[in-house]
């Protein structure tokens, strides 16, 4: 097959099991074992040297020990010594190539995120960070290319590494508060939604000192029957809410699947996530590093950017995807502007001080630095972003292009939008944008912003809109959608039903 198909940005993402209608398995064994051998001889290549080691991990996805098996395999067959640590986080995948006493070749995270069940893939690092698109081209020629045979073996032997990772994220807490049970008088409740998470309830919040009582779904299971884990999902933001005002915590956490990402909520039931929980980690960080650059995705809100801007922050708005957002602010940084946060909406943090990686559970440990920083100075989480505005109503659609050249004809819809925004009354194009066309909306045109922009790998135009009125979403809604109405490829019918 076409493994070209698998890519995912950065990824490789595929069907893995059969269950749902029309999904045909593709992360087929020949292609997993494919990729496996790819990823030894792209190793082989970067480091120049025959023996090399790998440690590869798995989150709770029914289909990840079989996976595991073919990838490993196909490794040792390349003479590749491979270390399986089992049930793992992604984050800790990438640190076992730059903690002391493992530093591991390169790594594999046998993963989907918060996909569907029946979905499964394959993240890769080295100890320079997760590979980039054109390294997953690179691997994938090389699974493409011909079989090397004649090969000395490697082996395959089992580690442990949840309780290494679970240890250096505990051990940032004592360091930063002086105290060795931290959060000891703290009701503190994870929900990690069957998936990978769990373990920050045993290795992490229980040797701090937290009650961690009224946590829910944290034994692994990839059929995910309680709730999808992810910190974007109603339903998953609902659960943990629960959890914190039955048990009157403190502090509710959230995990996605591989726990790259986090949401919280806090002890009065408010979700911290989207422009919240951002908002709560620039507070932190510009109290740290006066001044620094938060970049962010292009959908955050212009009363983050406000908040930003009020504590002496720069807010630099850029593309979606957060290997974008990552990889702008480790520009900046190159150029000499201090970027400390790089964070999406979608919960997708990384920070300039942990290797710029995207780590849910890094999230959170910050957090509860704040937590306990908090109860000894007599103040609140939910008094940091007390001054942050949040618009009134906040909407997606999400406008199918329908095609063969999507690309081609999605980028001239925003071309010819960013000409008729020039001449609408009211309309005010927003500067320094990377993506899209974000437009500002006076009050009498909706009082608010809306963005239309490609999605990064589907046929697809998003359509972001927020207002600060009750009722503003639909007046702007109504305005771009006397320009949609005129490109019949675009299907806008969610949009035009909102609008009535």
């Amino acid at each position: 097959m076409d493994y070209k198909k698998l890519q995912n940005g950065s990824d490789i993402r595929g069907v893995a099991l059969e269950g749902i209608e029309g999904q045909n398995v593709n992360l087929t064994e020949q292609a997993s074992r494919d990729i496996g051998r790819g990823f030894a001889l792209w190793l082989k290549a970067k480091y120049k040297k025959d023996v090399l080691r790998v440690a590869v991990g798995r989150d709770s996805r029914l289909s990840g020990e079989q996976l595991c098996t073919w990838i490993t395999e196909a490794l040792v067959e390349q003479g590749i010594f491979v270390t399986d640590f089992g049930m793992a986080s992604t984050p800790a995948m990438f640190m076992s190539t730059v903690t002391e006493g493992y530093s591991f070749d390169g790594s594999i995270m046998i993963t989907a995120s918060h996909l569907p069940f029946n979905r499964n893939g394959f993240k890769f690092f080295t100890a320079d960070g997760g590979l980039e698109s054109k390294n997953i081209k690179e691997i994938i020629a090389y699974a493409e290319g011909e079989e090397v045979t004649g090969l000395s073996k490697g082996y395959i032997e089992k580690g442990e590494f949840m309780d290494v990772y679970g240890k250096i994220l505990a051990d940032k807490i004592r360091l930063a508060t002086g105290v060795n049970e931290p959060l000891k008088g703290f009701r503190i409740v994870v929900d990690a939604g069957n998936g990978a998470g769990g373990f920050y309830v045993d290795k992490v919040l229980k040797p701090l000192g937290a009650n961690t009582d009224g946590s829910r779904y944290l034994d692994p299971d990839g059929s995910f029957p309680n709730h999808i884990p992810n910190p974007e999902d109603k339903d998953a933001m609902k659960s943990i809410r629960e959890a914190v005002e039955e048990t009157k915590a403190d502090l509710g956490i959230i995990f996605d699947t591989d726990v790259d990402r986090a949401g919280a909520v806090l002890s009065d039931g408010s979700e911290l996530n989207r422009n919240r929980i951002i908002a709560m980690l620039s507070a932190i960080l510009l109290r740290e590093h006066p001044g620094t650059t938060i970049v962010t995705d292009s959908i955050t809100s212009t009363g983050l950017a406000k908040f930003i801007k009020e504590l002496g922050g720069v807010h630099h708005r850029f593309k979606r995807g957060y290997k974008n957002v990552i990889n702008e602010s480790i520009r900046l940084n190159k150029e000499g502007q201090d970027s400390q946060l790089a964070i999406e909406t979608s919960g997708h943090g990384a920070f300039k001080e942990n290797y710029f990686l995207d780590d849910g559970a890094y999230i959170v440990t910050k957090l509860l630095i704040e937590l306990a920083r908090a109860k000894k100075e007599g103040y609140t989480l939910e008094s940091i972003i007390e001054s942050l505005e949040e618009p009134a109503e906040s909407v997606e659609f999400r406008m199918n292009i329908t095609v063969e050249d999507f690309k081609t004809y999605g980028q001239s819809v925003l071309a010819d939008l960013e000409k008729y925004a020039e001449n609408q009354a009211g309309w005010s194009i927003a500067p320094n944008n990377y993506e899209g066309v974000r437009v500002n909306l006076d009050e009498k045109h909706g009082n608010g912003w809306f963005l239309l922009r490609m999605s990064l790998h589907d046929p697809l135009l998003p359509l972001n809109i927020e207002s600060d009125s009750v009722g503003g979403a639909k007046i702007i809604a109504s305005e771009i959608a006397k320009f949609v109405k005129s490109y019949d490829k675009l299907v806008a019918d969610k949009l035009f039903d909102f609008v009535k």
